[in-house]
């Protein structure tokens, strides 16, 4: 990759990155004193974690923009391409996300998917709990890709 490049996708990275943070902090503060009396404030933080996956699908879109040159968009393509960034590619670069933060940002891909499809039913206390706890606890470790292209 040549200087300019690189230039680029250490730009795009950080500018995606500075996204990343700044919906952990919603979410961190939205997710304090969560009940399940508080259906409001599930909503907030079902939102924020639907958030947190879309950021950070949209930080491997560019990597793989960068290094794979396509994403191509089936029915599987953000299982696919989650796991893509869980695997290093030989001579290109190496994996993006360990295959702890792989299975932890599947089950937000999974929260995202019922996020967006559960027209009319209520968010369930149990599982916006621990899915913000788990974005919360992978939040500095999900992405290690930034750094690691050099």
């Amino acid at each position: 990759m040549d200087k300019r490049t690189f230039a680029l996708l250490e730009a795009d990275l950080k500018a995606q990155q500075t996204t990343l943070e700044q919906i952990y902090e919603l979410l961190d503060s939205r997710s304090q004193g969560l009940s399940s009396e508080q259906p409001e404030k599930l909503e907030s933080v079902g939102y924020q974690i639907h958030n947190v996956y879309g950021a950070a699908e949209d930080l491997f879109k560019v990597i793989a923009a960068y290094f794979e040159n396509n994403v191509v968009e089936t029915a599987q393509w953000h299982s696919r391409l989650l796991q893509r960034m869980s695997q290093p590619v030989v001579g290109v670069r190496p994996a993006v996300i360990s295959q702890e933060s792989y299975r932890l940002l599947n089950g937000l891909r999974a929260f995202r998917h019922f996020f967006r499809h559960a027209y009319g039913v209520s968010i369930d206390y149990g599982p916006a709990n621990e899915q913000s706890r788990s974005c919360l606890g992978a939040s500095k470790n999900a992405v290690q890709g930034r750094g690691r292209f050099s």
